[in-house]
């Protein structure tokens, strides 16, 4: 229940929808001033959340930030939260990653370091209909194919959301009492509510943000004043992230 419940709070969040909503009101009300009001809240919500400058540092304020690759010390495991890949019946004759690959690829990167020991992969279907190949299943297959041993892989294909990847972690690392040092892979924008989740299972892990949307700050027109159709979309990631951080506080999962 609590993840339909997640996913229609998804749609709702969604910036776009509240302009479409708003619009629809100033066409159709009657009253002057309520059609002015809802028209100027539709270009305030289109000028704000299209402002590239205003984009980037509300994510910077938000996003954990990253731990330079000579700084990370050799770690037992790395915990790779999946939510990186898609899956399509009519090519699934390969691996579909989106832009959170980072996820997995720079954990590589430490594994061929030689700073990592050990993968823990966990994720399952995404899908409402659990229609899909699970997630660790398939960052797995891509690590396998990237030579890494089949022994060093270990996946958990169950959970759902966040607060399932951290319980279902600590039952598999309550199997492993050797793996003490650990790390946390996931895209920055995520590591807030991973870490939360983690810490109320009890469960102490170093954070290795990937998969970044901020940036530098830069002084450009371009930046300053220009809309972005991209920003509108970051907007509406960061909203649905604050949002489900707020809602696990108050299921008391973090």
């Amino acid at each position: 229940m609590f993840f339909i419940l997640s996913k229609t709070l998804h749609l709702l969040l969604m910036p776009f929808l509240w302009v479409m909503l708003f619009l629809v009101l100033a066409l159709f009300l009657k009253n002057p001033k309520y059609k002015r009001c809802f028209l100027v809240a539709a270009l305030a919500v289109l000028a704000v959340l299209s402002n590239p400058f205003l984009e980037n540092e509300a994510l910077r304020l938000w996003e954990v930030p990253a731990m330079p690759v000579s700084k990370v010390e050799n770690y037992d495991v790395a915990i790779i939260l999946t939510g990186v890949t898609g899956y399509r019946e009519d090519i699934s004759d390969r691996i579909h990653t989106h832009k959170g690959a980072d996820r997995f690829l720079h954990p590589l990167q430490l594994y061929r370091l030689g700073k990592i020991d050990k993968f823990l992969i966990s994720g399952g279907d995404g899908r409402i209909t659990r229609t899909a190949v699970p997630e660790a299943e398939q960052i797995e297959k891509v690590l396998l194919m990237a030579g890494v041993a089949e022994e060093d892989i270990i996946t958990e294909k169950n959970s759902r959301n966040t607060h399932e990847n951290a319980v279902n972690t600590a039952n598999i690392l309550a199997q492993h009492q050797e793996w003490k040092k650990r790390l946390l892979v996931t895209s920055a924008f995520h590591m807030r509510r991973a870490l939360g989740c983690f810490k109320k299972e009890g469960i102490t892990v170093t954070p290795y943000s990937t998969d970044f949307y901020s940036g530098p700050r830069q002084f450009t027109p371009d930046e300053l004043i220009l809309p972005n159709i991209g920003s509108f979309k970051d907007w509406d990631l960061l909203i649905h992230e604050i949002a489900g951080y707020l809602v696990y506080r108050l299921m008391g999962y973090i």
